[in-house]
């Protein structure tokens, strides 16, 4: 949560958001596994392409703004 909130750069947040959306993932399958149940599948599909989409657009918006630099 630290780095999430510190940086130092964006790439950093985005990394440590990952490891925490994975850590959320593996969570939710590990208690579906445990309860023998399919009721969060949902949930952790959402998680998962937040998480998805989050790396992509972070990546683009860093993309752009190296270019717009050169």
């Amino acid at each position: 949560m630290w780095r999430i909130i510190t940086g130092p750069s964006i790439l950093d947040r985005d990394v440590a958001s990952d490891v925490l959306l994975t850590l959320v993932i593996c969570a939710l399958g590990a208690e579906m596994a445990i309860n023998h149940h399919t009721r969060t599948l949902p949930v952790l599909l959402i998680v998962a392409a937040i998480g998805v989409f989050g790396s992509i657009s972070i990546a683009r918006f860093v993309a752009r703004r190296d270019q717009e630099g050169r």
